[in-house]
């Protein structure tokens, strides 16, 4: 999609800081991020909703997520992490392009709940 900033950020036309990158996917920190390190794993293919997803590319889906947790968790040395991906305007979507996010933990970080009214 040409106003898709999650499309422009793949394309390389708008700067981030990335955590890694491969074919399908990039990974890179959160502008405005819960906890250090809290970063975001985004398909380079344009899909609206997990539902989107081709069934092909869960698994470089996980996998691309499995190693950012490593590269963040020694990076943060944070002592756990939440995995979260919001699907649809009413699960708090804000951007229509899937995204997992990854939210590195340590403990005392403020325990925030990820489900507001």
């Amino acid at each position: 999609m040409d106003d898709c900033i999650f499309c422009k950020i793949a394309k390389g036309e708008i700067p981030s800081e990335k955590v890694l990158e491969n074919d399908n996917f990039i990974v890179i920190k959160d502008i405005n991020p819960m906890t250090e390190g809290h970063s975001l794993v985004i398909p380079k293919k344009h899909y609206t909703t997990f539902l989107d997803v081709p069934p092909s590319l869960f698994g470089e889906y996980m996998e691309t997520a499995k190693e950012a947790v490593f590269i963040l968790l020694k990076e943060t040395k944070a002592e756990g992490f939440n995995l979260l991906m919001s699907n649809f305007k009413v699960a708090q979507q804000e951007v229509p392009h899937v995204h997992l996010h990854i939210v590195p933990r340590k403990k005392g970080d403020g325990n925030f709940k990820f489900l507001k009214d």
